[in-house]
Order: C-alpha cells, then sequence, then structure tokens
C-alpha cells in the first residue's frame, strides 16, 4: 500500500466517524476530538464504538461480539460484559450533562453471553444528586430480550477538576471531552 494509499484510507475512516457522529445524541456519546475510549471512543481502533441512544427512560446500546472478546470458548469474557454495563450506566449521568466515573459496579452474571447474537444493553437512573448518579441495567439478547445475561447497579461519582485539567493537558481533545 502506498502512502496515497494509507492517507486515502485515513481520510474515509475520518469521514466515516464524522457521518455517524452526526447522528448521535451529543448528551450521550463522545463527539469531541478525543474519542479514545475504548468502550465508545469511535476513534478507538480496537475498541467496542459503542454509541447510545434514549428509548423512554432508558439509555440503550447494542453490540454483536466477536471472536476478539472471547473468554471461555464460544463466550463472551465477562469484562467486556462489565464494560457494556459501566459505560451504559454511566450514560445516566451524561444525559444530564456530566461525565462520571463509576465509583461501585455490582454485577450479577446470570447466564454465558453467547457469541454472535446482538446484544443490547439498557440502563437507568435511580437517584441523582450534586456528587453522584445511582442506575441499574441489564444485557438481554436482542432478538429474544426475556433473556437476561447480566445485570448491574452501579455508584457514579463526579470527575475531579484536577483530573479534568491534567487529561486536557495531556491528551489531545480530551479539554472538548469534558466540555458538556
Amino acid at each position: 500500500m502506498s502512502a496515497g494509499d494509507e492517507i486515502a484510507d485515513e481520510t474515509d475512516a475520518v469521514r466515516d466517524v464524522k457521518d455517524a457522529a452526526s447522528e448521535l445524541d451529543p448528551r450521550l456519546n463522545d463527539l469531541s476530538p478525543y474519542q479514545g475510549c475504548f468502550a465508545c471512543g469511535l476513534r478507538n481502533d480496537v475498541g467496542l464504538k459503542l454509541t447510545f441512544w434514549m428509548e423512554g427512560d432508558d439509555i440503550v446500546t447494542e453490540f454483536t461480539p466477536d471472536a476478539h472478546y472471547q473468554g471461555f470458548p464460544g463466550v463472551l469474557h465477562g469484562g467486556i460484559l462489565a464494560t457494556l454495563l459501566d459505560e451504559t450506566l454511566s450514560r445516566t449521568a451524561s444525559i444530564e450533562g456530566r461525565w462520571m466515573m463509576t465509583g461501585r459496579l455490582e454485577i450479577r452474571y446470570r447466564r454465558p453471553a453467547p457469541m454472535g447474537p446482538r446484544l443490547r444493553v439498557t440502563a437507568r437512573q435511580i437517584s441523582s444528586r450534586s456528587r453522584m448518579v445511582h442506575a441499574e441495567g441489564e444485557v438481554r439478547l436482542a432478538d429474544d430480550p426475556s433473556v437476561i445475561l447480566a445485570d448491574a447497579r452501579g455508584v457514579f461519582l463526579r470527575v475531579p477538576k484536577e483530573y479534568q485539567k491534567e487529561a486536557a493537558e495531556n491528551y489531545p481533545g480530551a479539554e472538548e471531552f469534558f466540555k458538556m
């Protein structure tokens, strides 16, 4: 591949990210130049590239696991399930205009999550105060919502101003990330 081809491929990738971002709710999705998050960063080549939307009072995302995310043979790694829940539950704060960090996440794994079928993750806010948000949610098979694979409850805390300042200084685009 020539340098020109690599630049064209990179330009196409940037265009795809911009096209996807133009349809996303900025209260739920990182549209900043940063976009490096493993879970939701659209520019993270090895990430999950999750996008989020509202359905009633629920925050929703969907993910189709492949062999890259496998734990036991044919089963999605539990850490990926935890990431799906953590990221979706945290969006119950961002819809209010606040990025928050996980203070506690309690997960109950109910059954092995199969590789291949699309998963649907939903979350809703239980309570919100100035310093913290409590949320709950679950991962289900998208084609059979009666099948709950895991559920969780979480507490999310304000991102310290000192951390925001440090991140803005050290990670390109992070300053925009924290502006909501």
